[in-house]
């Protein structure tokens, strides 16, 4: 085999172009992406269909480069879409139309806040061409050893080493040259989780709404769907369309949903607006482990809040099956985000996303005030990674339960809390008591009361009313300053 040349065949190079107009910037990252795909997509077919490549193969993701030069401030009351000091600013950018909204609406902070355009070009980050075919029907990327020359050789491929969460964990907070971070997520990055949550939700990331509920239980799917065909017979409702997983989309309320046979690992559910202010639901299953992966790849689609809820264990024996639990303090024994937030940092509560569950329950149950206490507690949640505890020696467990007043035991709601708070996404928890093993009542066939039952059937419109709730809330109180940390990114 000939050796492959180490120059590299590329797009043409492109100067920089300066904006004042953020619809105009985000046009001109549209078409140098395009571009760029383009040119790659086409590259690959001719070597696929057996052209000898000679050279290296290459394009790259545009980016936004912004400068500012004084120290004034801006509008204080606003925690994103301004830089606190002097310098230059950068992020790459990947899918331009699908973030078309997010970036418009932040390019348009930047450039009001601190009346100095953005610039837009080319970075020097290449584009794998792996996330460049992502999800086009018909084009596979062949395995390493089924062409005749490494893949690697003439193509970029993903590389985990600048492939991380190094801004969003505070580690990076300048790059070699003194510029420094304009967004949480790079370019490679968001391009890694879009392909991932394409694989574990079998639905295109396209759908995903701004308002995320996780779950644990099939039960609430069902209530979903049935809610969504409910609100799609509604012309006034605001909601358009159901996405469930395959991509099977009905957008009218007695439409069949021919489902997949074979259910992806997190089966995800899309009620959609058209402004991409609807619903997503996420049955992530049991475990820590889960809830981390899904959260950690959701969180580049920078939703405006994720909800759990889910099933627990109540701990208290005042509690009754059925029962409600708000949380308000994490006890975190999860251990999985333990490298990335350390235990010791608080998980506070949202003020405004525990107004919105409240008021939610009241307005589901009709219970309000003193009454609302017969149902719910409001308390600490911890969240365990055996799910079997209750199989060992419980003086440990139960005494540091006992000393964290913890109301509510369960497996994911520390960690998408916890998750939330290092990924910026505002996060609450309403959990529903499924079962009381310290006190004799165990999760088996045949326990669920009438009570329970009922319950059980109204904790999806709850969690789907504090969503309403929370869309009717001004996005400037939502991602507040308790979510943001000293040095942060202009970008939300």
């Amino acid at each position: 085999m000939n050796q492959i040349s180490q120059t590299y065949l590329a797009p043409p190079d492109v100067a920089h172009e300066s904006f004042t107009d953020a619809v105009a910037a985000v046009a001109r990252l549209e078409a140098l992406y395009a571009e760029a795909i383009g040119f790659l997509l086409d590259q690959f077919n001719a070597v696929i269909s057996g052209a000898q490549p000679k050279t290296r193969v290459r394009a790259w993701y545009p980016e936004l480069r912004f400068t500012t030069t004084s120290f004034a401030k801006t509008d204080q009351r606003l925690s994103f879409g301004h830089v606190a000091m002097p310098g230059t600013y950068v992020t790459t950018v990947t899918r331009p139309d699908l973030f078309r909204n997010y970036l418009t609406q932040q390019i348009g902070l930047l450039i009001q806040n601190h009346g100095v355009p953005i610039e837009v070009g080319l970075s020097q980050t290449p584009i794998p061409v792996h996330f460049a075919l992502a999800g086009r029907p018909g084009v596979t990327v062949p395995q390493e050893g089924v062409l005749d020359f490494p893949l690697r050789d003439v193509f970029d491929v993903p590389d985990l080493s600048t492939t991380n969460d190094d801004i969003v964990n505070g580690v990076l907070t300048e790059y070699a040259d003194g510029s420094r971070p304009l967004a949480p997520f790079t370019a490679q990055r968001v391009d890694y989780s879009l392909a991932r949550l394409a694989h574990y939700t079998a639905t295109d990331p396209a759908h995903f709404q701004n308002h995320v509920l996780f779950t644990n239980y099939q039960f609430y799917v069902d209530e979903f769907e049935a809610y969504a065909r409910k609100v799609l017979g509604d012309p006034n409702s605001g909601y358009t369309a159901f996405v469930a997983p395959g991509n099977v989309e009905i957008t009218a309320p007695d439409a069949p949903l021919n489902q997949a046979s074979k259910m992806p690992q997190m089966p995800t559910y899309h009620l959609k607006r058209a402004d991409g202010q609807g619903i997503t639901l996420v049955n992530i299953g049991v475990g820590p482990s889960n809830a981390k992966t899904a959260t950690d790849h959701i969180a580049v689609l920078r939703p405006h809040a994720w909800l759990m809820v889910g099933h627990c264990a109540g701990l208290r024996n005042s509690q009754s099956l059925g029962d409600f639990v708000l949380a308000h303090a994490y006890l975190r024994e999860d251990h999985v985000l333990d490298a990335d937030l350390p235990v010791w940092v608080p998980i506070p509560a949202l003020a405004e996303i525990q107004i919105a569950l409240e008021d939610a329950v009241e307005a589901v149950t009709q219970l309000e005030g003193y009454e609302l206490k017969r149902i719910m507690r409001t308390g600490t949640v911890a969240t365990i990674d055996n799910r079997n505890w209750e199989l060992r020696d419980q003086s440990g467990p139960v005494q540091r339960l006992s000393q964290s007043r913890a109301v509510a035991l369960d497996m994911e709601s520390a960690t998408i809390a916890a998750n939330g708070f290092r990924f910026r996404v505002p996060y609450g928890t309403l959990l529903c008591v499924s079962d009381k093993p310290l006190h004799g009542e165990l999760k088996l066939p045949g326990m669920a009361s009438d009570f329970y039952r009922t319950q059980v059937a109204r904790h999806l419109l709850i969690g789907v009313h504090a969503m309403e709730l929370i869309r009717e809330m001004p996005v400037e109180r939502i991602h507040s300053r308790k979510l943001r940390s000293f040095e942060e990114t202009a970008f939300l």
